[in-house]
């Protein structure tokens, strides 16, 4: 069969892969000059960067099995996850029972429920019964007022604007079950790209093609033409409310801080989350620079996405100073904005009633893409894994 696909996101080329293996003429259409989606990557001297932050976990065993499977799992190296939280204009480790009984902005009584809420969700198995609850109604319930202001509202107000009221709690109990259960996160070397480009060689071996900055006009489209006798649309779900997400990446000759991962937890802050790369990987991968992203979720058409990127690197930057007073813009080598539109589905109650069915048309056109991914959080693990879903269903499909 010859099959065009839409996107060239790591969903859609795995799908690629899967379907050229079975010796179906593949054609993957992007309109972006590059491939790999939100794991697209840039140089940062002679090592490649992924614009949005990436990690894995140790759970993640989809892409851990691809990354076998193309040879190159060798290059995926292990580190201690190092988290933090700033609040009321302090730092605090986050890493563990012995850091969250250190915790001051907590009493006692709301460490040992928010303690045992964690235990809870990370052992229990059954997310079905999270589905129509509201994530910020349950967890003010059981962890306590206190601890749901200090804690979780932060999250998921960074995470989902001024929609996070319609959060599902199925999506909190994916976020703390799945990742609670990992005890180190992964990175390749020389950047996530090395599995992108890796696919995009064997999608071409097997004769394949990737057609880069390819806008699909309907006029004069491949696929209405008849060209094509199945086609896979990975772009986002029309059913589906999303928000658009910003990455400001720098370097710097300053370590601002010991720790990888920083939840921002102050209303005030532009960004959600500050990354320290190189406290996960060795800053003379990067000429013995520091690197850095600040992140966060906004509206698609909100203000922030609308802004000039110089404006939104003096607010961030401008913030940055506040968290870390010895912080110096001067020592800042490069700097760089990203946007992405459609980077966060928004997960509310009875999600699953509202998922687009992977066949658009019987036997012609299907959908895969993040907002499918349910109850877990969206990832580059399920991501390989609804390319492996998509490509199974179109082969078996006469």
């Amino acid at each position: 069969m010859k099959i065009a696909i839409i996107g060239a996101g790591l969903t859609g080329l795995v799908a690629g892969y899967r379907l050229s293996q079975k010796g179906h003429k593949v054609t993957i259409f992007e309109k972006g000059s590059d491939i790999g989606g939100l794991m697209g990557g840039f140089k940062i001297g002679n090592t490649s960067l992924e614009k949005a932050y990436h990690h894995i976990f140790s759970t993640d065993n989809y892409i851990i099995d691809l990354a076998k499977e193309l040879g190159i799992f060798d290059k995926l190296s292990w580190h201690e996850e190092k988290t933090a939280i700033y609040f009321d204009k302090q730092t605090y480790p986050f890493m563990g029972a012995i850091d969250l009984l250190k915790f001051k902005p907590l009493d006692i009584f709301s460490k040992i429920r928010l303690g045992l809420v964690k235990i809870w969700l990370q052992k229990d198995n059954n997310w079905q019964k999270y589905e129509n609850e509201l994530a910020y109604v349950w967890m003010k319930k059981w962890c306590g007022e206190k601890a749901y202001k200090v804690i979780w509202e932060p999250l998921l107000r960074g995470k989902f604007h001024d929609k996070y009221k319609e959060v599902s709690m199925a999506w909190l109990w994916a976020r703390i079950h799945t990742r609670g259960n990992s005890n180190k996160l992964g990175y390749f070397e020389g950047g996530f790209r090395i599995i992108t480009d890796e696919i995009s060689k064997r999608i071409l071996k097997n004769k394949g093609k990737i057609l880069l900055n390819y806008e699909l006009n309907p006029s004069k489209s491949p696929l209405d033409r008849g060209d094509f006798d199945k086609i896979l649309y990975t772009g986002a779900s029309k059913e589906i409310d999303y928000l658009g997400a910003i990455c400001v990446v720098f370097t710097s000759k300053q370590s601002l801080s010991k720790y990888y991962w920083h939840n921002i937890n102050d209303s005030q802050s532009p960004f959600l989350a500050l990354i320290q790369h190189t406290n996960l990987i060795d800053k003379k991968e990067y000429g013995g620079k520091h690197v850095y992203y600040m992140g966060t979720y906004v509206p698609n058409d909100g203000e922030l996405m609308n802004k000039k990127d110089s404006q939104i690197k003096k607010e961030f930057f401008d913030y940055l100073k506040k968290i870390f007073p010895k912080f110096e813009q001067k020592q800042v080598n490069e700097s760089f904005v990203f946007k992405f539109k459609n980077a966060q589905h928004i997960v509310t109650t009875n999600y699953q009633l509202r998922i687009t069915n992977y066949e658009l048309e019987k036997n012609k056109i299907y959908i895969a893409n993040f907002a499918q991914i349910y109850p877990e959080d969206r990832g580059t693990n399920f991501a390989v894994r609804e390319g492996e879903k998509i490509a199974n269903l179109i082969s078996k499909s006469t």
